[in-house]
Order: structure tokens, then C-alpha cells, then sequence
């Protein structure tokens, strides 16, 4: 009598069986193709490596209290933690040191020579599985990829077998960010810490930090303490965070958002505000369109001040200045003293005032050493526009965000010789809803709706010739705080679309295709599901079929 697999499996439950006969039912279960899709080495890779050979005929066997590692140089300790954890996680192996190259099946090492500071190399055969990175860091990025190898090929995991593969990979774009916005609903760091390790995951290596707005400042400055909201992060906080996420290759650059969005500064020195504002009522969290005073001297000490701090406290070389959504109209146009600035300038408009207000602030950022970056604002809200707001200097990073308006970013941008980052509200955007009728159910201001399928369209380089690409740092995907309480939404918001901001930022166009990308993200769903990260079930992407 010839039985399915399914059959197999249950007439052999009814004999006694060890743990590998477990796998091995586990593994006819789940390649059964009556239960899923078939499911190989490549089927859970996200970002896509860039150049792939496989060898399905070979394989690496793995046995538990034999198999080794060997790394060279201690740099490598944090990724030899990894690799160990990865293999307890997925063969239940814990993996042995060796004392020198030959005795280990698996070899960790860097290679200088490499190109890129991020690229590294995969090779597994029958004998041996090697890891090469450019830089330590690479190395991580190599056990990334290994382990969403083992998460795809279950049947051969649950064997204890890596099938052989060679892998040699590289960034199409050396920036990849996630913006988290605590300024708007408070992130305790351990919830950041959390989220920074499903970053890693998926190869993103900056995380920036929405740290003030008017709905708080959430970051202690020992010259100024009142400006810090009760929920807040110390300096004991921030440094142990960025500690955490050097170590898994996550830059973290701090925003300040000046000089609008500065609520939470007026509530603690309400006379930074234009004169006649002074008498005006304020209260965090509620009133909104106040900014900083563009001819109040008193305005640039205490910017010094805290750019002061914050420079010496983040390690990053860059720190994010805002610089969007300014009220002017409602602020500097009516002040009086600002006014008088604009005839000492011979100005006509009072968005000009940006010019000297940034002059000041950004000469500061430049004495502490630091790269300056701003949202990138362009003198019109919606398509058309053809200029900046106004002219930026050709050392500031810029973000384009504005929905329709990346296309003219980038010609700015590369006419004006400034880096920029590319976080497209039509794209990037993964506060707004997954889905028509989605979360989220409160503050949602008539969020456009931005899905899986149109974030994974995003291609950063808008189709220009390679040379007009030359100055994209990057990309970002932002997950604003209004409609974002606390960590859960933040992931249900994130996850999956990140996995397409990744994939964006690191694969290379010609290796994105929409229908692997689709069967590739079920096994990393399931995967952050068991790390108790509440992702967002795609269902709309499926097709319907008669049972």
C-alpha cells in the first residue's frame, strides 16, 4: 500500500521514536506539499544576497558536542556569541571551540581586501563553512544570512545539515535607517534594545531617534535640566544603549527638531518664543505651530548648549537638525524683531531667515565636530517645486520625505552637491496604514494608505543614470509616534514592510523580484512571532483559493 507523507508520519507515531526521528517527522511535516509551499535555502533571505551559486548536491553535516568553530582575532567575539546562539536556536547545538583553523568545521575570520566595509563572503561545503567579512561587522552580516539560511531549509536543519552554497554579498546602499519617534509616546530603552534586534536581523545598521517635538523632550541636558519631559532618557540610558547597538553595527544618531516642532523647549523657556508669543498659552502635548525666535540671541546659547551635550554623548558623526514644517506665518512673520532682522538682510520673505537661523546653529554642529542633517524642504508642500526653501549648505546631509516630491530632492540635491537619505512618505512611511481600514484606530490624521506591495516598489535611485545616484547616501523607513503608543504597535506597524525597506537598501534592483519577495517573507513573520514581535499578518498578498 503506497501512503502520503501525512500517512507516514502518523503510522510511525505509534512506535517509540528518538529526537532525530522527531526532526525528521517535523521535516516531513513542513515539506510536505500538501501543508505549504516547498521551502529551500533560499526562501527566507531578506535583504536578497547579491550573488548566489548553489550546490544542492552537497551538504555540511553538523553533530552535537563534536562540531567546531574557530574565529580569528578577537573582534569577533560578540559574532561568535552569535553563531553559537543561532545554532542552539535552530539544531539545538551547542558548538565548540577549536584551537587552530583545521580542527573546526566552521571558520569566522575578516579580510581587508575586500572592497566594501560591509561585504562578506559565505561558502559552505561538504567540509567546511567559512564566514568572511570586510570588517567584523560584516562578519555579523554573514550569520545573519546563515541563520535565515537554516530558518528556510528546514528540512535539512532538522538534520543538522547546511546545504552547500556560496554567497558573495554587498550593500547596494551603505545607509539603511529606521527612525523611531519617542518624542510623540515615550520607548523605554529596553523596548528600543528589542527593536534594534530585529534591525540587525535584516541588515540595517542606522537607528535614528526622534528625540524632541511638541509633544516632548525626552532626553536629560545636564545645562538644562527643566527642558527634559518626565518620561525621559539619561545619560547613563543613551550611553548604554548606544553601546548595545555598536555592537550589533547600529548607528544611532540623535534628532533634535528645531525650529519648529519646539513645543516642549517654549513650555520650559517660554521667552525663546517670538515676542508675540510671549503671553500666548502653551501646554506640551496640545499646542502645536510655536517656533523658536530666528532674531532671540538667547535662542543660540541654549542651542549650543544642547548640541554641545549631545555631541559629546552620541558617537555618531552625525546629528539630525529638523528643520521642517516651520510655522512661519504664524511666528516669524508677525514678530516684530524678526521683522527688523529681515530689513537688516534685505529679506523678502521670512522663510529667509532659515538662512542665518541655520548659519548660527550649524557653524555650533561643525565645532563639535559633527555632520549636520535636515528634512529636506523645498518651496512648495506639493509637486510642482523646483527650489529649497532655502539655499542649504553643501555639507548637509538632506532627508527628502514630502509624498511626489523625491523626484525634485534628487535633482536639487545633485545639482547642490548635498548627500541625501531617502525616506518618501508614499513609500517609506510605515506609520501610515498597511491596508484601507487598518490600524492605527486613534490620531490617525487621514494617514494615506501605504501597502506592503507599494512599499516594496520603492526603488531609491528613481530610475536616474548611475552617476546621478552617486550622492544617495541611503534610505530610511520612519515610524512616527502619534498613533504609536508602545512597542507592540510599533512592530505591527514595521514588520513586514521594513523587510522591504531592507531589501530596497541593500539588493540590488536587478535581484528584487515581487513574487520571491512574497514567499520569502512568511518564514521571518513566523520566525519574529517566536520572538514575540506582534508583526502584521499580509493577508491581502495571498490568493484566494477554493478549499
Amino acid at each position: 500500500m503506497v501512503r502520503t507523507a501525512i500517512q507516514s508520519a502518523v503510522f510511525l507515531t505509534h512506535i517509540p521514536i528518538t529526537m532525530k526521528l522527531r526532526h525528521l517527522l517535523t521535516c516531513i511535516f513542513i515539506c510536505s506539499a500538501a501543508l505549504c509551499p516547498a521551502q529551500d535555502q533560499l526562501s527566507a533571505l531578506i535583504p536578497m544576497p547579491n550573488e548566489i551559486t548553489t550546490n544542492p548536491k552537497a551538504s555540511l553535516q553538523f553533530t552535537a558536542g563534536k562540531s567546531r568553530y574557530y574565529a580569528e582575532g578577537n573582534s569577533l567575539d560578540f559574532a561568535k556569541d552569535k553563531l553559537n546562539r543561532i545554532f542552539q536556536k535552530r539544531m539545538g547545538i551547542s558548538l565548540l571551540p577549536a584551537n587552530r583553523p583545521g580542527q573546526a568545521e566552521i571558520l569566522l575570520r575578516t579580510d581587508s581586501t575586500l572592497q566594501n566595509r560591509e561585504q562578506y563572503r559565505l561558502e559552505v561545503t561538504s567540509r567546511k563553512l567559512t564566514i568572511t567579512g570586510a570588517t567584523p561587522e560584516a562578519v555579523l552580516y554573514g550569520i545573519q544570512t546563515l541563520d535565515q539560511l537554516m530558518l528556510g531549509d528546514v528540512c535539512a536543519t532538522a538534520q543538522n545539515r547546511i546545504t552547500a552554497i556560496s554567497i558573495n554579498d554587498a550593500p547596494r546602499f551603505g545607509y539603511r535607517a529606521i527612525m523611531l519617534d519617542p518624542a510623540r509616546h515615550f520607548l523605554p530603552i529596553e523596548d528600543i534594545k528589542f527593536f534594534i534586534d530585529q534591525m540587525v536581523k535584516y541588515k540595517f545598521n542606522v537607528l535614528q531617534l526622534h528625540l524632541t517635538d511638541d509633544q516632548g523632550w525626552r532626553i536629560h541636558i545636564k545645562s538644562h535640566p527643566h527642558l527634559a519631559s518626565k518620561e525621559h532618557y539619561t545619560h547613563e540610558e543613551i550611553r548604554d544603549l548606544i553601546a548595545y547597538a555598536s555592537q550589533r553595527n547600529i548607528e544611532i544618531i540623535p534628532e533634535v527638531d528645531i525650529p519648529g516642532h519646539t513645543v516642549a523647549i517654549l513650555a520650559a523657556y517660554p521667552e525663546l518664543a517670538c515676542r508675540h508669543q510671549h503671553n500666548t498659552e502653551i501646554e506640551v502635548g496640545k499646542t502645536t505651530n510655536r517656533m523658536l525666535c530666528a532674531s532671540n540671541k538667547q535662542v543660540y546659547k541654549v542651542l549650543e548648549d544642547v548640541i554641545s551635550e549631545i555631541s559629546s554623548l552620541f558617537s555618531s558623526p552625525k546629528i539630525h537638525l529638523g528643520g521642517d514644517e516651520a510655522a512661519v506665518p504664524e511666528n516669524w512673520e508677525k514678530c516684530s524683531d524678526c521683522n527688523r532682522m529681515m530689513k537688516e538682510y534685505s529679506y523678502t520673505r521670512a522663510t529667509e531667515l532659515m538662512i542665518p537661523f541655520f548659519n548660527q546653529v550649524l557653524d555650533k554642529v561643525r565645532k563639535n565636530g559633527k555632520q549636520p542633517v535636515l528634512w529636506c524642504e523645498l518651496n512648495n508642500i506639493y509637486p510642482p517645486a523646483d527650489d529649497y526653501l532655502f539655499p542649504y549648505p553643501s555639507d548637509v546631509t538632506l532627508v527628502s520625505w514630502r509624498n511626489g516630491l523625491t523626484p525634485a530632492c534628487l535633482d536639487l540635491t545633485y545639482q547642490h552637491g548635498n548627500p541625501l537619505i531617502l525616506a518618501p512618505g508614499e513609500y517609506a512611511y510605515l506609520d501610515y496604514p498597511q491596508y484601507q481600514g487598518d490600524l492605527p484606530e486613534f490620531n490617525n490624521w487621514g494617514m494615506p494608505v501605504t501597502t506592503l506591495e507599494q512599499t516594496y516598489q520603492f526603488d531609491p535611485g528613481y530610475n536616474r543614470p548611475p552617476e546621478q545616484q552617486q550622492h544617495i547616501l541611503g534610505v530610511m523607513c520612519t515610524l512616527w509616534g502619534e498613533a504609536i503608543p508602545d512597542i507592540n504597535r510599533l512592530n505591527y506597524m514595521a514588520f513586514p514592510r521594513a523587510f522591504a525597506i531592507s531589501e530596497a537598501g541593500w539588493t540590488l534592483l536587478e535581484n528584487r523580484q515581487w513574487k520571491s519577495f512574497k514567499q520569502r517573507i512568511y518564514p521571518n513573520l513566523t520566525d519574529l512571532m517566536k520572538c514575540g514581535v506582534s508583526v502584521r499578518a499580509p493577508f491581502e498578498i495571498a490568493p484566494r483559493e477554493q478549499p
